[in-house]
């Protein structure tokens, strides 16, 4: 029997289906007149350039506060001058894009490629949704370490820099500044789009007010944070903090001590220097950043879950023998507990009196991440054995 689209492949109708995914939670945002997240950001341009507070409440446009840095107002322009609708859908399109250029970007096979994007196809539908930045997140963080592995440090740099005056997770990419060939250029750069790119939104809104901005902005994060300490708050705090707290029901648990030693645990295999010549080995240190920039979150919600879960299949796929049968009940769990679970397809004593109120959307990621760090910290990657199987995870299908 003939295809019907016989010009089209599998992993062409994944590319299809993310577009489709996309589009389609434009169109129910559009119908149910609900784009808070949206109006937030596309509100944070026009306030940018007419010099008005990005750190305020506009309740007469938007239900919430704006948190990202001033370069994002300016990021946003492209989908803001549009009229609304068409603006949301080149933003959720833009974030399709994003993510599906990245993936197509990693040194693996297609149908390695193809199950990631199946894997990460509903935490991708969460984020979208809410009309959220995280996919494009992802991708930036992941497009720079490839772009330190192909030597081009100028344009990884740019990436990190901007995504991190953005939403400052993607400044966690500077831990790829180890494997750069050429360190003083990576540090170089670095400095070099710092200064450009935070003086950069002046050009339209002024130096003074541009200044004033960022005075607002971290206490405005910090501020933010603090509210996620809530318990009651279930739409956030969903991080390895935000679990003990809400086990002990004590809403004054700290989170230093666990960022202290989240630091600790991601730095030590840092200065394995001998295990950098295992491709395995940095990609898996790219892996665990994805993971950690929101486990150790407390702004972690479930629309940012794309990051870590992308970050998750990557490592199951990246495995010789990815679906052994511990592996498999970790696959069903994060498609289930986390991709489904404070979705409506939960029901609803379930979603809030279990996985909502015990922060279970993160568990199979914050379990995957101590045994991902495990690995970094004590495995060798750079056995005869372990470089065959790396070879064999790039070139091979599963």
């Amino acid at each position: 029997m003939k295809r019907k689209f016989p010009w089209l492949t599998g992993y062409q109708w994944l590319w299809i289906l993310y577009l489709l995914i996309a589009v389609a939670c434009w169109g129910l945002k559009v119908l149910g007149h609900n784009q808070n997240n949206f109006l937030i950001f596309r509100g944070s341009f026009y306030h940018l350039i007419h010099q008005l507070n990005l750190y305020a409440a506009y309740p007469a446009e938007h239900n919430d506060y704006y948190y990202y840095g001033p370069l994002f107002g300016l990021f946003f322009a492209p989908f803001a001058l549009p009229p609304k609708i068409i603006g949301l859908l080149l933003w959720e399109t833009a974030n399709a894009a994003a993510f599906l250029y990245v993936i197509h970007l990693l040194p693996f096979s297609i149908r390695r490629k193809k199950l990631l994007l199946l894997f990460c196809a509903i935490e991708f539908a969460n984020s979208v949704f809410s009309e959220q930045f995280n996919p494009m997140i992802a991708a930036f963080i992941i497009l720079s370490f490839l772009l330190v592995e192909k030597k081009q440090d100028v344009w990884a740099t740019f990436l990190i820099v901007l995504g991190a005056l953005m939403k400052l997770y993607p400044i966690a990419g500077l831990a790829f500044f180890m494997f750069s060939k050429n360190k003083p250029r990576f540090i170089l750069f670095t400095l070099i789009w710092g200064v450009v790119l935070l003086a950069l939104p002046a050009l339209f809104c002024g130096p003074d007010f541009l200044i004033e901005s960022y005075r607002h902005w971290l206490p405005a994060v910090a501020h933010k944070n603090s509210l996620n300490h809530d318990l009651l708050a279930r739409s956030q705090d969903i991080c390895i903090m935000g679990v003990v707290r809400d086990f002990t029901q004590d809403p004054n648990i700290p989170d230093l001590p666990f960022l202290i030693f989240g630091a600790i645990v991601f730095a030590i295999p840092l200065f394995r220097f001998k295990q950098y010549r295992s491709f395995k080995f940095r990609l898996q240190i790219m892996i665990t950043t994805l993971i950690m920039v929101v486990i150790f979150s407390t702004g972690g919600e479930s629309p940012t879950y794309i990051i870590p879960v992308t970050g998750v299949f990557l490592w199951i796929l990246i495995q010789e023998r990815p679906f052994k049968p511990w592996i498999i009940v970790l696959i069903v769990t994060l498609l289930v507990i986390t991709g489904l679970g404070m979705s409506d397809v939960m029901p609803p004593g379930v979603r809030h009196n279990l996985i909502g109120k015990y922060g279970m959307k993160g568990w199979p990621c914050i379990i995957a991440w101590f045994v991902i760090s495990y690995e970094l910290l004590f495995k060798d990657f750079t056995t005869e054995e372990a470089i065959q199987e790396e070879q064999q995870v790039i070139t091979a299908s599963v």
